[in-house]
């Protein structure tokens, strides 16, 4: 077997959400033992997606915002632009991880990110994701189908954070949601899209 220890990085730009779960669904039963793993780095158009048992009563008020419903886990979040998705489509199997150390790996590069800009954050293990000062900041939602992940992290960089108010985030009613350019003065988005990567690549390889 061989052991590939690189990523093909895609930058989509603005891609709709349900085409671009297709295409992570074919590239997925497509690939083979000798498929290069990738890292897809997008934003969604104004999207909730609710995970495979997610509830629908945590979705309040979605307005005119379509709901979608997911095959990743987790429950509802939202997507929209100024957030940096990266969705890692990996062989676990040839990495030798489960995915609970896969979910630990891409924590702890959110929360290197932060350290970059002198944010202390943390992971929580009841509620996968990264915190600051116990609100979210970064939403984690994985699919692993015959030993090969799918979807992936959603940072908040620097969005409108309003549609957050309409849904129950990750099903925990009253939790506060933040994003990087309420805690430093500038948060140039191109910038944490590179840094982001960079600290997933050190993760992960």
């Amino acid at each position: 077997m061989r052991v590939v220890m690189s990523f093909i990085v895609r930058e989509l730009g603005l891609q709709p959400y349900q085409q671009v779960w297709q295409d992570m669904q074919v590239f997925t039963d497509q690939r083979s033992e000798s498929t290069e793993d990738e890292l897809w780095l997008l934003q969604h158009p104004p999207v909730y997606t609710l995970g495979k048992n997610g509830k629908s009563e945590h979705i309040l008020n979605p307005g005119d915002i379509p709901v979608i419903k997911s095959d990743r886990g987790g429950q509802v979040t939202y997507h929209g632009p100024g957030q940096v998705i990266v969705y890692t489509l990996l062989d676990l199997n040839r990495m030798t991880i489960g995915v609970r150390e896969l979910v630990s790996r891409i924590e702890n590069s959110v929360i290197k990110l932060l350290e970059d800009y002198d944010i202390s954050a943390n992971a929580r293990k009841d509620a996968p994701g990264v915190y600051v000062d116990g609100r979210k900041i970064a939403a984690l939602g994985l699919r692993v189908r015959k030993g090969r992940s799918f979807h992936g992290l959603a940072f908040n960089v620097d969005m409108d954070l309003e549609p957050f108010t309409r849904i129950n985030p990750c099903g925990y009613e009253g939790l506060e949601v933040t994003q990087l350019s309420e805690l430093v003065e500038a948060a140039d988005f191109a910038r944490v899209e590179k840094q982001l990567l960079s600290h997933l690549k050190h993760q992960l390889l």
